[in-house]
């Protein structure tokens, strides 16, 4: 009996890590280059980075020697946008679109639920702080 129940809880285990924290292929996420939680890195500084898009999201956990969170999710490829008087204007978050000129949507940034007041360029990264990237 103690087998049976212990080979049922490992693949009920198994089953919710496969199925957990993903996100539906739909909408804003259709697109999406990750649509599950993921880790990237090897540095010494670990921060969270939660994107959320319709309703759903993930967490991306990362580990960087970086300095600030825009060189964090450049180096994993996470993020893309333009160049402009501010900094990088973020368009792409994990390949979903964001773009006030086209749609009037954009990328609004911030740390632990409190609107950051600069870019990804201008936050530096500190070992466990959490970040969400909310297209709004």
């Amino acid at each position: 009996m103690k087998k049976t129940l212990s080979v049922l809880l490992a693949v009920i285990m198994i089953l919710c890590i496969v199925s957990c924290n993903k996100v539906d292929k739909t909408g804003a996420w259709e697109n999406a280059t990750y649509r599950r939680d993921k880790e990237f890195g090897d540095g010494a500084k670990t921060v969270q980075v939660e994107v959320k898009a319709d309703d759903q999201s993930v967490t991306f956990t990362i580990h960087t020697d970086k300095e600030t969170l825009g060189d964090a999710l450049l180096e994993h490829n996470l993020i893309s946008g333009d160049d402009g008087p501010f900094g990088l204007y973020v368009k792409f978050v994990n390949g979903i679109e964001a773009d006030y000129d086209k749609d009037q949507t954009y990328w609004a940034l911030t740390k632990d639920g409190e609107m950051l007041n600069s870019g990804v360029d201008g936050v530096k990264v500190s070992d466990g702080e959490h970040y969400e990237l909310t297209k709004k």
